[in-house]
């Protein structure tokens, strides 16, 4: 959520560089946007609405400076509003700046500025920044000190940029919050996230918390809190900017869902050797599973954690998983024995964070399950598998969850040494299977038959399971239409209630998920006149049970549920696609949850 975008170098290039990046960072989910030019005086325009709104507002002949930020804002403190737009500014109009997270103390240094004469044009926690950063130049203090001051007076999560007048630097500093500085030949860029600035250089550095960076046109130089310079590593990003475009396809979803079979194969280049029959995971060969093993994680990424946490349990290991925002709340028992393992696609998501930040503390071994190479989850946990799933831009995650999926699949194996040949052959076939899928799945279909259905039910058991609660949740997230995922044994417990005929039920039957039990629970909602649609790799047997039928081919048990997903993400897509939503960029949802 919230994006930011810096720049200093080429005078006549810093708008164009802003409006681009904030044009990346837009799958990040936004209500308003804004940027800022340092040069004799700051320059700022910001609006609510998109980032054409925003060019649409610029004046003729644009704005120009050598420095610059822009920002893409997704309402905590204050509604959607130009005012509450960023950047925001000081009582001069000296200083201007852009802030991601939350200024939990916000009110409080309100107060005493406001008590102290200045005054506020918006309802946000950042704007109490400019005006400090002001208090502090006020006093004698340089640019970079009067910034470095300022930030220690601030509680919560933050990633801050300022710009100055007459300055072509840009300051920032992070705490729980991402920032990545880029490297380019002819500037230097800032932003929350690669694909702001990967047009235009491939050479990052990952800013720690705690750490401040000063962007200037000659240099990047990163210090810790004391002031002490930080010897930096540079990074390159490996995949091109042609990765984070639609290629012709309508929508980002729709483009990574096609991207699954590719994706996959990714994930398993180099982990799996047939011949010798076994995973080879190097990020977990030292790690013990004797112990007890904890998942955390969010939205679709627990449910991931929770197909996961299926597969220790099978072979053994006793095994949880949590929802990270509770993970502390509920005050789970954990210690020096414990492998806690974060399952988090930005390796940014806040409430993940705290929780394995929470683990660290109580010595346990942490484990980050992620995309992103550089990101908080990876440094800060004592292991890191990368899911390896490349860019993705749309914000119902669809090739992330089938990565995670697989990648978990191999971590389960690699823990245990338990992984049969015909698993293994299994992973291999799996890319063309989901190929497969794509290539021949009736779902467009079952959208038609259902689009103007009252409400969607998931059900399924074991492995299906958390398919079922991740169909639902991708039905909500960009239809916006009522959809709920559960264990098929919950369907007498209450759901039942709500079925009806406009009430279409999605039932996961396959082979190694209780396919008899389930078809128990298809027989109660017809009873009550539902449609059902089955996703099964058992068509002969189950389909005179339901009105339409998803095939998924047939493979390992444990694998099935990558399969039967991607049927379940089809018919998402084409319902919103029918209903024409904004299926990118869903109404309130953001990308990377980075605030709690």
């Amino acid at each position: 959520m919230c994006g930011i975008i810096g720049y200093t170098g080429d005078e006549g290039e810093t708008l164009d560089v802003l409006l681009m990046g904030l044009e990346g960072l837009e799958y990040r989910g936004y209500d308003s946007a804004g940027v800022a030019l340092a040069d004799s005086s700051i320059a700022v325009e910001k609006r609510q609405g998109a980032v054409e709104t925003l060019e649409d507002a610029l004046p003729d002949g644009s704005v120009e400076g050598a420095a610059g930020l822009g920002h893409t804002r997704w309402s905590t403190h204050g509604p959607p509003s130009d005012a509450n737009a960023h950047p925001h500014t000081d009582c001069t109009d000296a200083v201007a700046v852009v802030h991601n997270g939350i200024i939990e103390n916000y009110q409080s240094l309100r107060d005493e500025l406001a008590a102290r004469g200045h005054e506020f044009e918006s309802e946000t926690d950042t704007e109490v920044i400019p005006h400090l950063i002001e208090e502090r130049l006020e006093v004698g203090s340089d640019r970079k000190t009067a910034f470095r001051e300022t930030i220690a007076q601030l509680e919560g999560s933050y990633a801050v940029a300022a710009v100055f007048q007459g300055s072509e630097t840009v300051y920032a500093a992070r705490h729980e919050s991402p920032l990545v500085l880029g490297v380019g030949d002819d500037g230097h860029y800032l932003a929350s996230d690669v694909p702001a600035f990967i047009e235009y250089t491939d050479q990052v550095i990952y800013l720690d918390d705690g750490e401040f960076a000063t962007i200037a046109p000659d240099g990047v130089t990163v210090t810790d809190e004391t002031g002490t310079v930080v010897e930096t590593s540079v990074q390159t990003i490996s995949w091109d900017p042609e990765d984070a475009a639609k290629s012709g396809y309508d929508h980002y979803m729709q483009k990574e869902i096609h991207e699954q079979p590719r994706a996959i194969r990714q994930c398993l280049r180099g982990r799996v050797d047939e011949l010798e029959g076994q995973i080879m995971l190097e990020e977990v060969a030292t790690l013990d599973p004797d112990g007890l093993v904890q998942f955390v994680a969010c939205g679709t990424s627990y449910h991931a954690a929770r197909y996961g946490a299926r597969l220790l349990r099978e072979q053994g290991v006793p095994t949880q998983s949590f929802l990270a925002s509770e993970y502390t709340a509920d005050a789970v028992p954990v210690d020096e024995g414990t492998l806690v393992v974060g399952v988090t696609q930005s390796g940014e998501t806040a409430d993940t964070m705290r929780a394995l930040r929470e683990a660290n503390g109580a010595d346990a071994t942490t484990l980050a399950l992620t995309n992103t190479v550089g990101s908080s989850a990876a440094r800060e946990c004592d292991h890191v598998c990368y899911i390896r799933a490349g860019p993705e831009i749309g914000v119902a995650a669809t090739k992330t969850f089938a990565s995670q999926q697989v990648a978990l699949a191999l971590v389960a194996g690699a823990l245990t040494g338990d992984a049969s040949l015909a698993f293994l052959e299994a992973l291999r076939e799996l890319p063309d299977q989901v190929q497969n899928i794509l290539d021949s799945s009736r779902a467009r279909e079952v959208a038609d038959a259902y689009v103007d259905a009252d409400a969607y039910f998931f059900i399924g058991r074991e492995y299906a399971a958390p398919v079922a609660l991740e169909g639902a949740l991708k039905m909500k997230e960009i239809t916006y239409k009522h959809a709920e995922g559960f264990a098929a044994g919950e369907l007498k417990h209450g759901p039942l209630a709500l079925v009806s005929e406009a009430t279409p039920v999605f039932a996961l039957l396959t082979e190694g998920s209780s396919l008899e039990k389930t078809l128990g629970n298809v027989k109660e909602v017809e009873a009550r006149e539902a449609p059902v649609v089955a996703v099964t790799d058992a068509p002969d047997e189950v389909g005179r049970y339901a009105n339409h039928v998803l095939e998924v081919p047939s493979t390992h048990p444990q694998l099935t549920p990558v399969l039967a997903n991607v049927q379940l993400q089809l018919v998402s897509y084409w319902v919103a696609n029918r209903l024409g939503r904004s299926i990118d960029k869903p109404r309130n949802l953001a990308k990377s949850v980075t605030v709690e």
